[in-house]
């Protein structure tokens, strides 16, 4: 019996043609958030390559330290989120080249050296154990130990034939034993504007929420501020960049952090530090939630504690300060660069969490449309009503969630544009921000 598809009532022999197809239940839930990007100067690893991280792998192979180690603080600081809002979900993660670094090593012997795998200083907190071992003669173990725990081991009776790890390479031919040889020379590259360019042309390939810069180069942060400008409004999706005490920037994909922190267990955090904080957070928080008064987890005081005309002005001037009341840190509010307004760009646009309805929006569509509607949808009546039906979808559930409101079918249009394959979208929105202000007067009367 004949059977199969049919796309028309065209067939000749006897049978049961089925087609089978999803309903129009192309998902229209909200995208998540929490990608940020950072180019670090470290001590251990790839340079050159971005690395994508996510929290709770282990930081070692990608820094060369544990989580809790000093020099992993910028990790910390990045994911420890807040009271109010979500860590990021991943770290894009660049080690930058630089000039000048050295990879530790050691020469055993004549005949056994050892290469750290990477340049840096980290190297030099390796050391190299070499035994004859006790159950077969001839055979050596070969031990690698970084701060007195073995990484690697190795048992061979063939010096040529050691491998490489992840933290060393061997160059040998004979065995010298050694009670411990630690690995010495190794020094940190030194990094230049260069470096962070080239950092953003690795960068263009990938998608991301935040661009951290937590350098004090003027022309790299107007850099920052330029490439994700560039990225919102030129690609198909929408990011900001977080850098520190920023001036003449004027735009709603920069923020700028004025102040630091001082942590509880007496740490002091520059503003150009707590980039790692702010940018961390701002990629986490959702659509629906603003970092406006989050306590800054773990901080004591602001540094340096602030007048409140002196947060005024900073505010006044696009920052994002912290402000230290009744024993704990917080956000004064959250807000971008952007202090021009326009008809066109509206104090609204200064709102971070506004910026994030914009773009979590912006950037759904564009991950949908992408996938299912583009060459795959009849530019008739039918498919634009499809295009219609997903976006009215997505913004009941986003002002079901508290990020728009007002919103009515009503609000998007969708009509055929000028040539042949095109369709022109309209969309009005309503974005929720916070209560930030609260006026209150209080009536006392005195009388029965």
């Amino acid at each position: 019996m004949a059977g199969g598809f049919w796309t028309g009532q065209n067939k000749v022999l006897p049978g049961v043609y089925i087609n089978t197809k999803s309903a129009d239940n192309i998902g229209s839930n909200v995208g998540t958030r929490g990608v940020v990007a950072i180019c670090e100067p470290m001590s251990w690893g790839e340079t050159g390559v971005i690395e994508e991280y996510t929290p709770g792998e282990s930081l070692i192979p990608y820094i060369g330290y544990d989580l809790t180690h000093d020099n992993a603080l910028f990790m910390r600081e990045m994911l420890k989120g807040s009271a109010t809002t979500t860590a990021p979900i991943k770290v894009l993660l660049y080690r930058p080249e630089g000039t000048g670094g050295v990879a530790a090593s050691a020469a055993i012997a004549e005949t056994f050296s050892v290469t750290a795998k990477y340049a840096g200083v980290r190297g030099n907190d390796i050391t190299i154990v070499v035994q004859a071992s006790a159950d077969t003669e001839g055979e050596y173990i070969v031990e690698t130990v970084v701060d007195g725990t073995v990484m690697d081991s190795q048992t061979s009776s063939d010096a040529t034939a050691l491998v490489a790890n992840e933290w060393v390479t061997f160059d040998a031919t004979a065995f010298t034993a050694t009670a411990g040889t630690a690995l010495t020379g190794g020094v940190d590259p030194t990094v230049s504007t260069s470096d962070y360019s080239a950092f953003l042309t690795a960068l263009e390939g990938y998608q991301f929420d935040i661009l951290i810069y937590d350098g004090d180069n003027e022309t790299t942060k107007a850099a920052y501020a330029a490439f994700v400008k560039r990225i919102s409004e030129n690609s198909g999706f929408k990011c900001q960049t977080v850098v520190a005490s920023a001036t003449g920037l004027d735009s709603e994909y920069a923020i700028s952090v004025y102040n630091g922190v001082i942590l509880s267990d007496g740490t002091t955090l520059t503003a150009g530090q707590a980039t790692w904080w702010v940018g961390g957070t701002e990629a986490g928080a959702l659509y629906n939630e603003s970092l406006t008064y989050s306590r800054y987890p773990g901080a004591t005081a602001a540094n340096p504690k602030l007048s409140e005309t002196q947060i005024e002005t900073a505010v006044s001037e696009g920052n994002i300060v912290f402000s230290d009341t009744f024993g704990v840190v917080k956000v004064v509010t959250d807000i971008n660069t952007l202090t021009s307004f326009t008809v066109d760009k509206g104090e609204e646009y200064r709102k971070n969490r506004v910026m994030r309805v914009i773009n979590t929006f912006c950037n759904d569509v564009y991950e949908r449309f992408s996938l299912y509607y583009i060459g795959k949808v009849d530019n008739d009546e039918y498919g634009r009503s499809l295009l219609k039906g997903w976006i009215v979808g997505y913004l009941n559930t986003m002002q079901a969630n508290g990020g728009v409101q007002n919103f009515t079918a009503d609000d998007v249009s969708v009509g055929a544009g000028t040539d042949v394959d095109a369709v022109v979208i309209n969309v009005a929105l309503q974005p929720v921000d916070s209560v930030e202000k609260i006026y209150m007067t209080v009536t006392v009367s005195v009388s029965v």
